[in-house]
């Protein structure tokens, strides 16, 4: 075959797929959803009868694409936002998904007469909110979630993969036999977790240095090397043994907090790679299910899909959340929006490649619970937010209309800062601020809009402000503005 009918099959299903963005903006349905049914509509039971069967293809097009999203991620998380819930973030990311698994796993040994190691290996797998689905969900909508429920939502998927990653390739090799206990498994936890921080951050620092002293002979060579410093991030780790999931996001979080030389541009650009990254993963991972296979476990994966999102979640998430006194309304936000994505059907293809008795049923019950989790949870974030009184109107934001980060002749340049919610500039004029003499406040972004300040303008929580600083005056400044800024996990 040429390549011809290649390409225009592909750029027919991407065309689709973006049209089919749209039209789930409109009928209020996440778009990650419209993108599986594309890809099963084309696949060996619907009307383009595409025969793909190759779950090593299907996991490695997953990987690379989630590498890329989560990148993305971190660059799109402010750190002054999510500083405050890094611990409930992180108790989320590790003993919520382990919680989960547990739980998840013991019903679904009993509803599907699996054996236990079978069973805790779907829960497993299904234990890990998705990062392209929350994302893509959060950032999706107009309404915005309040205080600190949607960092720490972004937080937990950006960093939750690891444990679950963890979890599921410990328990393939206990089905499989090759290895004979847990406590073999503890170390190289350890290790993957420690690596890949120390990696992502790593990458995160030189990649910035390489990023604003190279100069490149095109503007739009900086994108391509952002690109690179990702998949180098993710390949590197992983070939150290470490996480690339979780360094690759830390080196994106790096990136995305630090003054990068067309970091706007940079910006924009991987928002492109991560849309077309969910498209082609989607789309792959449709094609790989037969849909007709699926009503044959439909009432016992529903039976899992209820205490998944029912029981198993909301019991992680209070065990996770209660020692960090956040209240039970902004716990309940959390639990719902435990979205399950992508990285539930990648990491089902782990028993697929090893060959595992009854993985195959393992599959589809994921697939499964995938489509209802996406369906169910995804289509109803805004109405159970309001429910539960934790919607704040948080409109996208837009571009800035000034590029931070290009250092000038003085050694100013332009620095951002997001104003957090009860520190010292929370609800003060900027006259009363006393800002240092070399500081200045050039632009101010509210609800997606930039406007130039004036000594009466009042600051707020979550506005961005741009200053036109050296380091050293904008350390100070820093200080200054987020004196009082309140500690980690400290409710709202």
């Amino acid at each position: 075959m040429t390549i011809e009918p290649i390409l225009f099959v592909a750029a027919a299903l991407t065309l689709t797929a973006v049209v089919a963005s749209k039209l789930a903006a409109r009928l209020g349905i996440p778009a990650l959803l419209l993108f599986l049914a594309l890809g099963m509509l084309v696949g060996v039971d619907g009307p383009g009868g595409v025969e793909f069967d190759d779950a090593a293809v299907a996991q490695a097009v997953g990987v690379a694409a989630l590498a890329l999203i989560l990148f993305d991620g971190g660059l799109g998380t402010r750190w002054d936002v999510v500083r405050p819930v890094v611990g409930p973030g992180i108790a989320l990311a590790t003993v919520s998904v382990a919680v989960t698994a547990g739980v998840t796993g013991a019903v679904a040994t009993w509803v599907l007469d699996l054996p236990i190691e079978v069973g805790l290996l779907l829960g497993a797998i299904v234990s890990s909110t998705d990062a392209a689905a929350v994302f893509s969900v959060l950032r999706s909508r107009s309404t915005g979630l309040r205080g600190g429920i949607q960092p720490t939502l972004e937080l937990e998927s950006g960093a939750n993969d690891p444990m679950a990653v963890f979890l599921t390739i410990g328990l393939v090799e206990l089905a499989a036999g090759t290895t004979s206990s847990w406590t073999e498994l503890i170390p190289g936890l350890i290790a993957q977790a420690g690596i890949g921080c120390a990696a992502g951050l790593v990458a995160g620092y030189v990649g910035r240095l390489v990023l604003n002293r190279i100069e490149l002979g095109s503007d739009g060579l900086y994108p391509v090397l952002s690109i690179s410093i990702a998949l180098f991030t993710y390949g590197g780790t992983a070939l150290a043994g470490g996480s690339g999931f979780l360094a690759v996001y830390l080196c994106g979080l790096w990136l995305g907090n630090h003054d990068v030389i067309h970091g706007n541009s940079i910006s924009r650009f991987h928002d492109a790679v991560a849309w077309l990254a969910q498209i082609g993963m989607f789309l792959v991972l449709g094609l790989l299910v037969s849909p007709s296979r699926l009503p044959s476990v439909a009432w016992s994966a529903f039976a899992v899909t209820a205490v998944l999102i029912l029981v198993a979640r909301p019991i992680a998430t209070a065990l996770s959340l209660t020692p960090f006194r956040v209240p039970w309304r902004d716990q309940a936000v959390v639990a719902w929006i435990g979205l399950r994505g992508a990285t539930p059907i990648i990491l089902a293809t782990f028993p697929l490649v090893e060959g595992i008795p009854q993985s195959q049923t393992l599959f589809d019950v994921v697939f499964f619970v995938v489509l209802t989790s996406v369906l169910v949870q995804g289509t109803t974030v805004g109405p159970v937010a309001r429910l539960l009184g934790a919607t704040s109107h948080a409109p996208p934001r837009q571009p800035s209309p000034l590029e931070p980060g290009r250092p000038l002749p003085d050694g100013t340049s332009l620095r951002q800062l997001t104003i957090v919610d009860g520190t010292f500039a929370d609800g003060r004029a900027l006259v009363d601020l006393h800002l240092p003499q070399r500081a200045l406040l050039v632009l101010l972004e509210r609800d997606g809009t930039f406007v130039v300040p004036t000594g009466a303008t009042h600051l707020a929580a979550d506005d961005i402000v741009t200053l036109l600083v050296d380091d050293d005056t904008f350390a100070e400044t820093r200080s200054l503005l987020m004196a009082g800024e309140p500690a980690p996990g400290q409710p709202d």
